[in-house]
């Protein structure tokens, strides 16, 4: 398939006729299949489908797969398109699959076609092809044989957190937005133009959906969730380890005082949080942000002295303020200080080592699946 990598990607006659060549190979790779035939949609003014692949299997009824082709497929207009008329699944005789196909399709593209009850395949043979009772075909990690195109956001900046944090903390997920009112309240705001950047990227992976009336609203938290996890930039934080002879109520207090006095810019975080909001991973250590700006406050008022083994302060100096965005402050009257955000306490545990994918986990089950069910988003 080297052949195609130089293909103009434009002429969909040059594209449909590679990924053609490519079922005929994964197809003819199962030795057992029967009188496999590949033929276009005689029907190029009302095109249910690209490609039209049928085979016999022993014992079996005649299978029939619907291939659509695209160059460059985008999450939010999947399903491409509409067949649901005359397309008749199955029978006693013959079986419909809907297959999907493309010279390279993301994870989040795969997700969404195995989410709708679509197989897929792109040109390197990567390949998800499931006709229940009959074949199950899946390859992946072959190298892609075309250049991809480049995400229009870089999820893993600042700027793109800010905007999805908004988005996520739960206290947000049912709210309708415009880019505007995203611009004012994502927290030390964004600007106009790289809301609009981010925006955009998140609606052509379908994590945002378009209203009528205009504006958008979340539509798939979870994906959206582990997208900006997996992007997130821990690393980037600068780790800190402090040691004080303060503990349990003195300490609750001192750092409750620099809650308050730092205005906010001081906050339980990753294990810390989590003891708060979703108990699950003893930890020994009091994890904080601060920034930079309050440490010399945090050190006085915690007694906190800097060292370089057995500590029992763990302080992250953020690279963003964002991470200080819609703070968990605790039930009325619990004098102590705030906690990150759920969302930020996830991604945060998500990266922090040790037990931290575990807490991580028991954050998602009890504190942000359960918020987002409540606002009727599917998780």
């Amino acid at each position: 398939m080297e052949k195609h990598v130089n293909i103009d990607w434009r002429s969909p006659a040059a594209l449909e006729k590679a990924l053609g060549d490519r079922i005929r190979l994964l197809l003819g790779s199962i030795p057992w299949l029967q009188d496999i035939r590949l033929s276009d949609n005689p029907a190029p003014f009302d095109r249910a489908f690209d490609w039209l692949a049928r085979f016999k299997v022993p014992d079996g009824p005649e299978v029939e797969l619907w291939i659509e082709c695209k160059a460059d497929p985008r999450p939010a207009h999947f399903p491409y398109v509409s067949v649901d008329r005359e397309f008749d699944a199955s029978s006693t005789k013959r079986m419909r699959i809907r297959v999907f196909a493309a010279p390279h399709l993301s994870p989040r593209m795969r997700g969404l076609c195995e989410k709708h009850g679509w197989s897929w395949y792109d040109l390197a043979g990567n390949c998800r092809i499931n006709v229940p009772g009959v074949i199950y075909l899946e390859r992946t990690g072959n190298t892609p044989v075309h250049q991809k195109s480049k995400p229009t956001a870089n999820l893993g900046t600042p700027d793109a957190g800010r905007v999805i944090r908004a988005l996520l903390a739960p206290e947000n997920a049912a709210l309708s937005w415009t880019q505007r009112q995203m611009h004012h309240e994502s927290f030390a705001a964004v600007s106009l133009g790289m809301v609009n950047k981010v925006v955009r990227h998140l609606r052509n992976e379908a994590f945002i959906a378009e209203l009528p009336e205009g504006g958008f609203v979340l539509s798939d938290p979870l994906k959206l969730l582990f997208t900006w996890r997996d992007a997130y930039r821990f690393d980037l934080h600068q780790r800190l380890t402090f040691f004080s002879l303060l503990k349990g109520v003195a300490l609750r207090e001192a750092l409750a005082k620099l809650h308050s006095q730092s205005g906010g810019y001081a906050v339980y975080a990753a294990f810390s949080a989590a003891d708060i909001q979703a108990p699950h991973v003893r930890q020994p250590k009091s994890w904080l942000y601060i920034e930079e700006r309050h440490l010399s406050k945090f050190e006085k008022l915690a007694e906190a002295k800097l060292v370089d083994s057995g500590n029992n302060l763990e302080v992250l100096v953020p690279r963003d303020t964002g991470v200080f965005a819609f703070s968990d402050g605790g039930s009325t009257g619990e004098h102590r200080m705030a906690c990150t955000n759920v969302v930020q306490t996830y991604v945060d545990l998500w990266h922090s080592g040790g037990r931290g994918q575990e807490a991580a986990e028991a954050i998602l089950e009890q504190r942000l699946k359960p918020r987002w069910k409540e606002q009727g988003l599917a998780v």
